[in-house]
């Protein structure tokens, strides 16, 4: 792109003034997603220097919002052997932020991953929707709870590894900082960008039906249109429940709510750039989102 501050600019223009003018900041929100997903992170693989600039921009973000952490530094390191190269990777990392709730230490775990597949004969697999998009919600949801102080205490998790088996939300998972029965809803964004027919996906309430009244009420005459399923047993590959982090939670029984889109034909493809995303369909869901989010932290207590 010859002038990518001139056409995000240009962007933002187009984006319709009431949505920018709700709790999220539109303006920021597409500065995160772009700079994620641009050439110089090189695709985000798991500790490439790419990945490890993001992982820096996501920690001084919390910082900068005055959350906390159980973490040194925001910082969980783990390792892991990722079977399918028959390699092992020494310090990978989760950021993790921590804003202690007003009422309960009942907790809402709120996560995206912020790695992608990298690059290879010089072409780059930038990820914007997988998942830049994510992070880059993750940011706003940090910062619009950093000045709202929620109910529930919150962590909000930049997870690395999941394109390499979920590695980041199990090393999460088995070294969590509080006991994990503390935690009363996930909430994973993955892939949250674009959509053809306008469409953004809540994944679990199958599994977990007491979550499903909130979200129709918070989804009502929204856009994106909010869509619940894909996470119905015996259906293969239309069935998203262990598809992305949020598996590791169902696995111990904790509520989840999986937002992501249906996949496009720039899918782990190099055209999966910024210049691709729907930008009003993607600030319209993130406010969704953050919406919803707001509900759960009102009304899951009695739920518990």
């Amino acid at each position: 792109m010859k002038n990518p501050i001139k056409f995000l600019s240009f962007l933002i223009w187009l984006m319709p003034v009431a949505l920018l003018a709700q709790s999220i900041d539109g303006k920021t929100v597409l500065q995160d997603i772009q700079y994620l997903s641009g050439d110089q992170l090189g695709g985000r693989k798991t500790l490439s220097e790419g990945n490890i600039v993001a992982r820096e921009y996501i920690k001084e973000r919390f910082k900068s919002q005055g959350l906390h952490s159980q973490f040194s530094d925001f910082t969980q390191f783990f390792n892991f052997k990722n079977e399918r190269e028959g390699k092992f990777y020494e310090n990978a990392a989760n950021i993790v932020g921590f804003m202690p709730g007003s009422e309960t230490d009942k907790l809402i775990v709120v996560m995206a991953h912020y790695d992608h597949i990298g690059q290879t004969d010089e072409v780059i697999f930038n990820g914007a929707d997988d998942n830049a998009s994510g992070v880059a919600a993750l940011l706003s949801l940090s910062e619009y709870f950093s000045k709202n102080r929620p109910m529930h205490s919150m962590m909000f998790v930049a997870l690395d590894a999941e394109e390499m088996g979920l590695q980041g939300a199990s090393a999460l998972v088995n070294d969590f900082p509080f006991p994990i029965e503390q935690v009363v809803l996930n909430i994973n964004m993955d892939m949250i960008s674009r959509n053809d027919k306008n469409e953004l996906y809540a994944v679990g309430t199958y599994h977990y039906p007491k979550l499903k009244p909130i979200l129709e009420k918070v989804s009502q005459g929204k856009s994106p249109k909010l869509m619940l399923g894909h996470d119905q047993p015996n259906t293969g590959f239309e069935d998203w429940t262990m598809s992305s982090d949020h598996a590791l939670f169902h696995k111990n029984n904790i509520p989840f709510i999986y937002f992501g889109v249906e996949d496009h034909q720039d899918y782990h493809q190099p055209t999966d750039t910024f210049e691709n995303i729907h930008p009003e369909f993607y600030l319209g869901a993130v406010q969704l989102i953050v919406d919803a989010l707001i509900a759960f932290d009102k009304e899951l207590i009695p739920l518990k």
